[in-house]
């Protein structure tokens, strides 16, 4: 790999360990979110696959959204940083 290549698979990301602590699937995420989402694309940002900025906030505002139909509440919303490494 050269020097001007990105890295794209960052490992495991943080999101993958509060979704298995709450129970959520890739669907469960899919479902909760209001803007265009793939379950491919839940799965790429569980594993670590390199997302835009834009689908690491649509991951956020999703996640938020799917503990709150669990009827949970957040003592602070989750930031991009507490789900990706990167």
């Amino acid at each position: 790999m050269g020097q001007d290549e990105i890295e794209r698979n960052m490992g495991v990301q943080p999101l993958d360990g509060i979704m298995a602590e709450h129970a959520l699937g890739n669907h469960d995420l899919v479902a909760a979110s209001q803007e265009p989402m793939t379950h491919k694309a839940v799965q790429r940002a569980r594993k670590g696959r390199r997302l835009t900025k834009h689908m690491q906030q649509r991951m956020v505002t999703a996640l938020t959204q799917a503990v709150t139909l669990q009827g949970k509440t957040l003592d602070q919303p989750w930031a991009v940083s507490d789900l990706f490494t990167y």
